[in-house]
């Protein structure tokens, strides 16, 4: 089966390891040049992730371009620590890695494995037969169109042109990184502060790189709006947030450069439809999360590992489809419904100890 994969980033790109693993012929076609958008984000690959690629063997670029995220630690407003939880060393831990790097390492594994990944492709449209049309106005064809397009999906709109719109969470979401000296240090471990206006967390890469982020509320704007805030704007947007606060927030970011990156968050608690008899979703064209569990990236890995036995295992697409939605659906949907209201302190040892087992055959 030759399986046409929109998107190449996580989900597109590890749903083509398993196809190739069970047999078919994946090619990705990914719109940008060299690689997926908000790629100055950072992120980290939770141990339900971690688990679902080396149930392909695919964990090791990961790890070798991330660094291990130990445990986290809660701060008051007041600066005292109020909680911290050390995450569960008995399963393969959790990592952490610029959007960037992981869509690289993804790729680079995918095409040493004999994927096809076709850049500056963007979809616009599919016939249900499947001929995939681009932007450039080149086509291809196939027996499957996979939707791992993100959350602003063209799959999703094919599939369902009356599916529910991405929903606003009302924050804006900042990431900055700096090298600053003097910086308190949270090497491994994610440190959590609740401020009077907005939340803040860093840790500390092995090399001594502050990696942080700020929640701060905010009115909705245009995308072409967001876009047109500068590195210098982004920093100043979160410094403000932070002004005041006994805390070492305002500090951190006043000693960040340009490495600053920001956008609004959005997710997508529940999809109708995730499939017709030839065209599926998967990743954040599925279901898409708050980052405040950092479920993301995990769940785009789990779906396409599930999504490749299910095309394995099962005697057509449509049959696979069923099974591939009955499998994923309460999980995925309650993972997003857990990250809408997630308490970063919280156990989530339910989600984290998922297992996927590639040998375990699906059946109908």
């Amino acid at each position: 089966m030759r399986v046409l994969i929109a998107g190449g980033g996580v989900a597109g790109t590890v749903t083509a390891m398993a196809l190739r693993l069970a047999g078919h012929e994946p090619v990705v076609f990914e719109a940008h040049p060299s690689g997926g958008a908000d790629a100055g984000a950072f992120l980290t690959v939770m141990h339900n992730g971690m688990d679902a690629l080396r149930a392909i063997d695919a964990e090791t670029p990961v790890i070798e371009a991330s660094f291990a995220a130990l445990g986290v630690e809660v701060i008051a407003p007041d600066g005292t620590t109020v909680g911290s939880r050390t995450f569960d060393r008995e399963l393969d831990g959790p990592r952490t890695l610029t959007r960037a790097a992981l869509y690289r390492a993804l790729q680079q594994e995918a095409e040493r494995r004999g994927i096809a990944i076709v850049r500056g492709k963007r979809l616009v449209s599919a016939t249900g037969n499947i001929t995939a049309t681009f932007q450039d106005g080149t086509t291809e064809s196939g027996d499957v169109l996979v939707g791992a397009d993100g959350l602003h999906s063209v799959v999703r709109t094919l599939i369902d042109p009356t599916a529910e719109p991405p929903r606003y969470t009302g924050l804006t979401i900042v990431y900055g990184y700096t090298r600053a000296e003097g910086l308190p240090a949270a090497p491994g471990v994610y440190r959590m502060f609740r401020g009077s206006r907005a939340a803040f967390g860093y840790t500390t890469a092995p090399d001594g790189a502050t990696f942080w982020f700020a929640r701060v509320p905010d009115a909705e704007r245009s995308r072409a709006e967001i876009a047109a805030v500068t590195p210098e704007g982004w920093r100043e947007f979160a410094h403000a947030a932070f002004v005041g606060d006994p805390l070492p927030c305002a500090a951190i970011v006043a000693a960040t450069g340009d490495d600053v990156h920001g956008g609004h968050s959005y997710d997508l608690p529940a999809t109708r439809v995730w499939s017709t008899s030839s065209m599926v979703l998967a990743g954040d064209a599925a279901h898409a999360a708050s980052p405040a569990a950092g479920q993301g990236a995990s769940m785009a890995l789990e779906d396409a590992v599930v999504l490749g036995q299910c095309l394995r295992d099962l005697p057509d697409a449509p049959a696979a489809f069923a099974a591939y939605d009955r499998l994923r659906r309460a999980r995925v949907e309650k993972l997003v419904a857990v990250s809408a209201g997630s308490d970063v302190g919280a156990s989530q040892g339910w989600a984290y100890r998922h297992h996927l087992d590639w040998s375990a055959r699906i059946t109908a």
